[in-house]
């Protein structure tokens, strides 16, 4: 015989249960297999072909269409942990650590072997291993800009974008070295210090890799202070004061555990290739070359009104980036850096609202033809 309130309990949970309201398990990154591929690359300063092998998170392949996540600096695949467990079901879903980041490996030359070109190989080479033909690509951050690069280049397999936090930066005007921007822009002092210091600024951000996460992955009820990124000599100076800098919000300490454990693979000494002068010089040269830089394909952008590095819409009208996405859709979330993290349902929802359209007008398309 069943105590009383046991049974009362069990009745209520599944109550609960029924009514769609039972708890969902925490995120487990550990969770998620990946898997492996060995991509061909080149070490500019030796001036030879080389192997790199490429971790992902491959979920769903049967479905018809593909999202490929792509994560930004200092991201991982499981940065895209919301967008993971909302579109896993619906989708063919492809999570990459980016060459340096976590286990994939690097050509070891950070300076000129991380180009944009470099890492759209990298994403062709991951996607031909996962047997996707083509993809949408989802990007933050630098990965934001890999996915637009992507889509310019091979708007054959590259099929949409979905950019979050930063605009498309074009390769139509001129180059800007790093030491011009930061000029004009004294919040991306710290861009100064990747690019003039690179060894010494990996050396400091992975003295103290829990810190430095904790440092970088703030969210706006919880900021970092006022002169963070502004010093061209350090980028984690401006916590000094601070004995413990708090917790990442948006991450359990089960989390937070494994981001450390997979930046302790490599530290930082791989993946501040998006940052120096000769990988951007590249990557500029070779766009600015071809001059495509109209991207036809849907874009949608979801910007942050409140990123302490910039003002996302300012930059992207002093760019002119709206002016080269003809099939273009903009949100805005009041978000600091980390916008899919930091209001992911919001994200959610406008990704999945933006997807529904776009599939009811190819399947329209599809139809008439």
């Amino acid at each position: 015989m069943i105590p009383r309130v046991l049974l009362t309990a069990s009745l209520f949970l599944i109550s609960v249960a029924s009514n769609g309201f039972a708890t969902k398990a925490p995120f487990n990154p550990r969770e998620y297999p990946k898997n492996v591929v060995t991509c061909p690359a080149i070490n500019r300063a030796e001036n030879k072909q080389v192997d790199i092998d490429l971790h992902y998170v491959d979920i769903n392949p049967q479905a018809k269409k593909t999202l490929l996540f792509l994560h930004g600096w200092p991201g991982l695949w499981a940065s895209w942990k919301y967008q993971i467990e909302e579109f896993q079901n619906d989708y063919h879903i492809i999570a990459p650590d980016i060459r340096g980041f976590g286990a994939s490996t690097h050509p070891g030359d950070v300076r000129s072997s991380g180009t944009m070109p470099d890492l759209v190989g990298d994403l062709l080479c991951i996607l031909e291993h996962a047997g996707a033909l083509e993809a949408i690509a989802v990007g933050h951050d630098w990965g934001t800009q890999l996915a637009y690069e992507a889509a310019r280049e091979r708007p054959d397999i590259f099929t949409a974008v979905v950019g979050i936090t930063i605009p498309y930066m074009p390769c139509a005007g001129p180059f800007v070295p790093t030491q011009t921007l930061v000029a004009a822009h004294p919040r991306l002092a710290y861009q100064l210090f990747f690019d003039s210091q690179t060894h010494a600024a990996a050396t400091e951000l992975g003295r103290d890799i829990r810190r430095t996460l904790r440092g970088t992955l703030r969210h706006v009820a919880s900021p970092p202070p006022e002169d963070f990124l502004t010093n061209p000599e350090t980028f984690l100076g401006a916590w000094d004061h601070y004995e413990e800098i708090p917790e990442i919000g948006f991450l359990s300490k089960e989390e937070e555990d494994y981001w450390v454990e997979q930046y302790s693979i490599q530290g930082f000494k791989h993946n501040l290739q998006f940052y120096t002068d000769e990988n951007r010089l590249a990557a500029w040269q070779f766009a600015n070359e071809q001059g495509n830089h109209t991207i036809p394909q849907p874009v949608l952008s979801i910007l942050a009104t409140e990123d302490p590095v910039a003002n996302m819409e300012l930059a992207a009208k002093l760019l002119h980036s709206f002016d080269f996405l003809p099939n273009h859709s903009l949100h805005r979330l009041p978000t600091a850096h980390w916008t899919q993290l930091e209001m992911p349902d919001e994200v959610n929802s406008i990704i999945r609202e933006w997807l529904t359209k776009l599939d009811a007008k190819q399947e329209h398309t599809h139809d008439e033809l």
